[in-house]
């Protein structure tokens, strides 16, 4: 039964439970990369059936991981097959405990909002992206937000943590970031604002359109105007109305 049920693997030379960060990392991409589609599917298109599904298999991967096993999560079995050749990183498993607790929490809010009642507002969105912004700091970063809650809310501090940013006071020369590449950073974003300010598309003028575009522009305009283009009430809840009006051919 042990075997079956526990959180982290026991290892002599450390004091706490450990977990292997890279396969952590492996498996908050590949949950990041179908969140994310889910999430601009609804936003883009107004459909939130792939959202429910994703929340359903999201809430069942999460509560493997805190009631059963993390070795058990099938992200996580997915996760240690891609990073099966690369070598393991132990971490604390009691901060990562905690840090998933979070994502399971929201994981039920979402179940019972979206999947349950069929709501959708604004809190859906603030969910939403709390649950992306978590996985994508974890993949990319490997930074746990989670864990940084933990040692808000808990006297014993997290101990082997990514990287070893609980042990590390003082940063090395080649971590530190001057005011050269500052600059360099700004320039480069100066430079990306006037390149998309150069090619942002400008309104053509009616009268300057060719007579065949004319008429068809006309004819959808016709359309649109026949047709009920009356913003429905999730997407004006979602901040949605101009991209649905754009769908939907209507001014």
């Amino acid at each position: 039964m042990n075997r079956i049920f526990g959180f982290g693997e026991k290892m002599d030379e450390y004091d706490v439970p450990v977990l292997n960060e890279r396969e952590v990392r492996a498996s908050a991409g590949i949950l990041f990369f179908f969140a994310m589609t889910a999430f601009m599917n609804a936003w883009l298109t107004g459909n939130f059936q792939i959202t429910k599904i994703f929340v359903i298999a999201f809430l069942i991967d999460f509560t493997i991981r805190i009631l059963v096993n993390p070795k058990y999560s099938p992200s996580i079995i997915l996760g240690r097959f891609a990073v099966r050749n690369q070598t393991p990183e132990y971490v604390g498993a009691p901060q990562k405990r905690f840090a998933w607790s979070i994502g399971l929490v929201l994981a039920i809010a979402m179940l019972y909002l979206v999947v349950i009642n069929n709501l959708i507002g604004p809190i859906n969105l603030i969910i939403c992206s709390t649950c992306l912004v978590l996985l994508f700091f974890e993949a990319a970063f490997g930074i746990c937000l989670g864990c940084k809650i933990y040692n808000m809310v808990f006297k014993q501090k997290a101990t082997l943590c990514p990287g070893g940013v609980c042990e590390v006071s003082d940063r090395k020369e080649i971590q530190k970031i001057g005011f050269a590449q500052t600059g360099a950073v700004a320039v480069f974003l100066l430079v990306i604002a006037l390149v998309g300010n150069h090619f942002s598309p400008a309104t053509p003028d009616a009268d300057s359109l060719p007579e065949h575009v004319a008429a068809i522009a006309g004819q959808q305009a016709g359309v649109a105007a026949n047709d009920d283009c009356k913003v429905p009430d999730w997407a004006v809840s979602i901040g949605h109305a101009d991209k649905w009006k754009l769908h939907h051919n209507c001014k």
